[in-house]
C-alpha cells in the first residue's frame, strides 16, 4: 500500500512541476510579444532607426544592446539586422538642389532603409541638415554628413584635378573603412527604379570583381576614349564612373597590377604614383585613373548595361542604348548640365517632374501623365522623339510602389 502512496505523490509532483514550467514559457512569450511591437521584422526596423539617428556625425555607430539596457539578452539575439544600402555622394558648389534631388528619387521607390554618405563643402552642410531633417517623417533612412577631405600631403593637387571634389570619390574606401559595400552616384543623377535593383548587382560579381560602372559610349563612332585618350582605358570606349557600385572590402585588399611597377599595389598606395604619372595626360580626371586601373586589371570590373546609366550621348545623335529602348532607362545620368539648359528638354523635363513631387501617395501617382505631356513637347530633338524609355520604366515603379504591402514601402 505504501509503495502505491509513494508512486501517486510522485506522479502528482511531476504534474504540478510541468504545468509550472508551462506557465513560465507563456508568460515569456507573452513578455516578447509585447515588447516585438508586432514581430521581429518590426522589431528589427524600430532597432535600425533608433540606431545612427538623422544627422549623426561623422563616425556615429549603429546602436547595440548597450543603448538598450532595458532589453534582455535573450530578444536581442533574435533579432535579424535590416540591411542597409549604403549610397554616397560628393557635393560641392551649386549642387544642393540637385543632389537633393537625387536623394528624393532613391527614397520614393527603394524598399529596403538607405543609409545616405554625403561628402559636401562645409558651407553645404547646414542647408542638407536643414532639408534632410525635414524628410525624418519617412523614417526611411538615414544619413551623415562628412567634410571633403584629401590626402594632407597632395590635397591641393587632389582637389583641383578635373572638378572641385570629384576625386573625393577615389578615397571612398579609406574613409568609409567601416563600410562593406557602396553606391557611389554623381549629384545629377536620377532613380527611375529602386536602389535596391542595382544594389543587388552586388550578388552579381565573381570572385574577382571589386566594382562595377557602365561603358562610356556604345557607339565607337562617337566614343571619346577610342578617338582621343592619351591614357590606357578599360575596354573598347572605356566606362564612365557617375553610377559606381562597389565592393570595398575587396577594393581595400586587392593588390593591384599597373604599369608604374613590378609590384602590385594596394588602393591607398596606388592612387597619387597614378596622378603624377598621367596628370599632364589626363582630361576627366578621377575617372580618367579609374578607367587606367582596371586596363590593368580587368578581371576586377563587373560592366552594367547603359540603363543603369543613361546619358544624353546615348540618344543625342540617334538612340544608340539597346537595352533602354527594350526596358527603359532605369538611372537617368544629366551629365553637362542638362538638367538646367535647354539643350536637353527631355532630360529636364524628367528632373524638374520630379524635384516638383512631394512624398505624398496621391502626388506620386499623378506624376506620369504631366510628365508625359511635358515629354511630347520634346520630340523636336533626337532624345525626345524615344521620349517614352524616358517613362517607361518609371510607370513601373510607381506601379510596383502601390502594389507593395504597407510594411515594404
Amino acid at each position: 500500500m505504501r509503495r502505491y502512496l509513494r508512486v501517486v505523490v510522485l506522479c502528482v509532483a511531476c504534474g504540478f512541476c510541468s504545468l509550472l514550467y508551462a506557465f513560465s514559457q507563456l508568460a515569456v512569450s507573452l513578455e516578447e510579444g509585447a515588447g516585438g511591437g508586432g514581430g521581429k521584422p518590426q522589431a528589427a526596423v524600430a532597432s535600425w532607426l533608433a540606431g545612427g539617428g538623422r544627422g549623426a556625425v561623422r563616425g556615429a555607430g549603429v546602436a547595440g544592446p548597450a543603448a538598450h539596457p532595458g532589453g534582455s539578452d535573450r530578444y536581442s539575439l533574435k533579432i535579424q539586422p535590416v540591411e542597409k544600402m549604403h549610397l554616397a555622394v560628393v557635393a560641392c558648389g551649386e549642387r544642393l538642389e540637385e543632389t537633393m534631388t537625387m536623394l528624393k528619387s532613391a527614397i520614393i521607390f527603394s524598399i529596403k532603409p538607405l543609409q545616405f554618405h554625403i561628402f559636401a563643402e562645409d558651407q553645404l552642410h547646414h542647408s542638407f541638415k536643414g532639408r534632410l531633417d525635414n524628410w525624418s517623417f519617412l523614417q526611411t533612412f538615414n544619413y551623415t554628413l562628412y567634410p571633403i577631405t584629401f590626402p594632407s600631403e597632395n590635397a591641393a593637387e587632389w582637389k583641383k584635378l578635373f572638378k572641385p571634389c570629384a576625386s573625393q570619390r577615389l578615397f571612398l574606401p579609406l574613409i568609409l573603412k567601416e563600410i562593406d559595400s557602396l553606391l557611389y552616384v554623381d549629384t545629377d543623377i536620377l532613380f527611375l527604379r529602386p536602389v535596391d535593383d542595382i544594389w543587388s548587382l552586388l550578388k552579381k560579381f565573381n570572385s574577382t570583381q571589386i566594382a562595377a560602372m557602365a561603358p562610356e559610349h556604345e557607339e565607337p563612332r562617337i566614343g571619346w576614349y577610342n578617338r582621343f585618350a592619351r591614357h590606357p582605358y578599360y575596354g573598347k570606349t572605356g566606362v564612365n564612373s557617375g553610377v559606381m557600385l562597389m565592393n570595398m572590402t575587396r577594393m581595400r585588399r586587392k593588390y593591384f597590377k599597373n604599369d608604374m611597377t613590378t609590384v602590385r599595389l594596394q588602393w591607398g598606395d596606388i592612387l597619387m604614383p597614378l596622378l603624377k604619372k598621367y596628370k599632364l595626360n589626363i582630361t576627366w580626371g578621377d575617372q580618367d585613373l579609374l578607367n587606367i586601373m582596371f586596363f590593368h586589371n580587368p578581371e576586377s570590373l563587373f560592366v552594367f548595361p547603359c540603363q543603369w546609366n543613361y546619358r544624353p550621348d546615348h540618344c543625342i545623335y540617334g538612340s544608340n542604348c539597346q537595352e533602354a529602348e527594350e526596358e527603359g532607362i532605369f538611372i537617368l545620368h544629366g551629365n553637362r548640365g542638362v538638367y538646367h539648359d535647354d539643350k536637353q528638354p527631355a532630360f529636364r523635363a524628367v528632373y524638374e517632374a520630379l524635384r516638383n513631387c512631394s512624398f505624398e501617395d496621391d502626388n506620386i501617382r499623378s506624376l506620369l501623365k504631366p510628365l508625359e505631356l511635358e515629354l511630347q513637347k520634346t520630340v523636336h530633338t533626337y532624345c525626345g522623339k524615344i521620349y517614352k524609355i524616358f517613362i517607361k520604366q518609371l510607370a513601373k515603379s510607381v506601379r510596383d510602389r502601390y502594389a507593395r504591402s504597407p510594411k515594404e514601402k
